[in-house]
């Protein structure tokens, strides 16, 4: 695999370039900040909607942007970079037309599908700013984040359908609004033939959409001017509205897009993500329409209508690079090698992984048996804030070494550090630390909305002067880095990360529930599952009605995903003489580590933690029998 340094690369004067010469950023690397270019730019500078579709229909405007994966089998939708470009310009003049305009927040909360990837650039040419919001959630957790950011639309459709089910999405998007006070506007589009109730505030999107001019003139934007924010999971029970901006975060998507998968002009990339979550963004939008790619929008799930979903799709899609989900892969893995080798899989030359570690059994199976050995497998390890892949097994010289189930190497300008428990930096190969980064790259996150000290209190507190992670690794003999996993309260449950006290905080809402804690514990399937240990107050008669109407208040006020798997009342939480939970301790009760608890001390009353084993106990007799 080569690199091209003649199309993006640094300049000698520091600044990140690309093809154009256009200058995008200008890193001061002594500060370990990002800031807007002090050079002055003659060139025009076009939002990231022209480097997405306009400059590939001057020159192929028939090549295939998007295929849409319906979720009925069988019927893929093919829309060309000219098709994409009309649907983006008139709903970006439909969105100017009810009173949206640069600066403008605007909610889109709608599966994947060519209308929601219009409904993105149609923002970035107008200069508003988009957040996605998972299609799954509650009521509640859109309205929080409508909220939050200020939005004055919403875009999403009638009803959703997955895995041949239809999702209320209108009806949940009315919910959520009735507490969000800056919604002007609710722009429905048709996913199926079903009529819902339509309101005063509610716009008919494909039939405004008729209406509108096919040219739209893209808003001049500033690189470091808002493209978009995406709510994640914290250790509060607040989730964070991390912020992106123009230049760097698509040039970064774009490159990590082009050299860790091999992209070549013309391949089929498969990355079967959902748009509500930051691998969307990057590598189903913004990534690979940037590069001219053809991108495929998975609508579907990898068991509808049978184990062999993904493979067949890959067979009649002629995929060339498919981007996964260790969860969907140990999915699989539990139905067989027969519903792979079904299928004809010969156009894949690049497999990946992302949203967690994964294990190396199922490393080896997505290998050998999906890859037949052939296919290079690259465990990807990126966040949220980081825009885009950080640690990969390539690029790399031609034919270089891949250690399975490892992220292994640092993608162009990423200086990863290992740091102790004094923040110091750990020196030398065979060790392990918190992960930090070293210095500044195009795709980092520039904010929290509307909260930036709690940015710097997260991210660059801990360890002044490096971006701590929040996730721990190891280095090993050769220099490769192993991810290990989060050091703070956020589980990784089917690669959506959530945090711990978001679930407690929901759980806490229930009128027998004085306390709760949650905790993340290894899940065959998902990776990490949540286990809640739950205090009731005394003399409640009914504990499994309560443990039933805990998981629907979860599942109502954040999505069905965070519903604990396991609940276990207890008398009393392991606490410290100051009130804190001690919850590296249920940890060890939940793996089975009970005979190397550590240091007890600190707890107010050490016998609880007998209390606690005992209950589990009873807990796991009860669940087996």
């Amino acid at each position: 695999m080569s690199v091209d340094s003649g199309q993006t690369g640094w300049s000698s004067t520091g600044h990140v370039y690309d093809q154009h010469c256009r200058v995008l950023l200008h890193h001061a690397a002594p500060l370990r900040v990002w800031q807007p270019c002090p050079v002055p730019c003659t060139a025009a500078r076009p939002c990231t909607a022209v480097n997405c579709l306009d400059q590939h229909v001057e020159k192929s405007p028939n090549r295939v942007a998007l295929i849409w994966e319906r979720d009925e089998p069988g019927t893929a939708v093919h829309v060309t970079y000219r098709e994409l470009l009309d649907l983006t310009c008139r709903l970006a003049n439909t969105l100017k037309k009810y009173g949206i305009q640069k600066g403008d927040k605007v909610a889109i909360y709608m599966p994947v599908s060519p209308l929601s990837v219009a409904s993105m650039l149609a923002c970035a040419r107008i200069g508003a700013v988009h957040s996605v919001v998972f299609a799954g959630f509650s009521a509640e957790s859109l309205a929080g984040r409508i909220v939050d950011s200020g939005c004055k639309a919403v875009i999403t459709y009638n009803q959703g359908v997955r895995g041949g089910r239809i999702i209320e999405l209108k009806r949940t998007v009315d919910e959520a609004v009735k507490n969000c006070p800056s919604i002007k506007h609710v722009f429905v589009a048709q996913r199926t033939d079903n009529k819902v109730q339509m309101g005063d505030c509610d716009i008919p999107l494909e039939e405004e959409m008729t209406k509108a001019a096919s040219v739209c003139t893209p808003e001049s934007m500033d690189s470091e001017d808002m493209l978009f924010m995406l709510y994640t999971s914290g250790s509060t029970g607040k989730p964070k509205g991390i912020v992106h901006t123009q230049a760097g975060y698509l040039l970064y998507a774009a490159l990590t897009h082009k050299y860790v998968f091999d992209y070549q002009q013309g391949d089929v990339f498969g990355c079967v993500a959902d748009i509500g979550w930051i691998t969307g963004h990057s590598y189903v939008v913004y990534g690979p329409l940037c590069n001219g790619a053809t991108s495929v929008l998975f609508e579907s799930t990898p068991l509808y209508p049978d184990p062999g979903r993904y493979w067949e799709v890959v067979q009649r899609l002629k995929i060339n690079q498919f981007y996964a989900a260790p969860t969907a892969i140990r999915l699989l893995l539990n139905y067989g090698e027969e519903w792979v080798k079904k299928y004809d899989r010969s156009s894949l030359k690049t497999l990946g992984s992302v949203g967690e570690p994964i294990n190396k059994e199922a490393w080896q199976w997505f290998y050998q048996v999906v890859g037949e050995g052939r296919c290079t497998l690259v465990d990807t390890w990126w966040q949220t804030e980081t825009g885009g892949i950080c640690i990969a097994p390539r690029p790399s010289e031609e034919k270089a070494e891949i250690v399975p189930a490892m992220a292994m190497r640092p993608f162009f300008g990423i200086v990863p550090v290992l740091m102790d428990e004094n923040g110091k930096v750990i020196e030398g190969n065979d060790v392990s630390g918190a992960l930090c980064i070293a210095q500044p790259w195009p795709g980092m996150a520039r904010t929290i909305y509307g909260d930036h000290q709690r940015f710097v209190d997260v991210y660059f507190r801990a360890y002044p002067g490096y971006y701590f992670t929040g996730d721990g690794a190891y280095r090993t003999k050769q220099g490769y880095y192993q991810i290990t996993g989060r050091t703070d309260d956020v589980i990784n449950i089917s690669g959506h990360r959530l945090g711990t006290a978001e679930i407690e905080d929901a759980m806490a809402d229930h009128p027998e529930v004085p306390e709760t804690a949650v905790i993340g514990y290894p899940h065959k399937i998902k990776g990490e599952g949540a286990f809640a240990f739950v205090v009731l107050k005394e003399q409640v008669a009914h504990v499994d009605r309560v443990k039933e109407e805990l998981k629907t208040i979860v599942a109502s006020k954040i999505a069905k995903y965070a519903v604990p798997d396991h609940i276990l009342v207890v008398k009393r939480l392991p606490k410290t003489r100051s009130g804190k939970i001690m919850r590296r301790l249920l940890r060890k009760v939940v793996t089975e580590q009970s005979n190397n608890m550590g240091d007890v001390t600190t707890l107010d009353d050490p016998s609880v933690v007998k209390e606690i084993l005992d209950a589990y106990q009873k807990y796991k007799e009860k669940s087996s029998s």
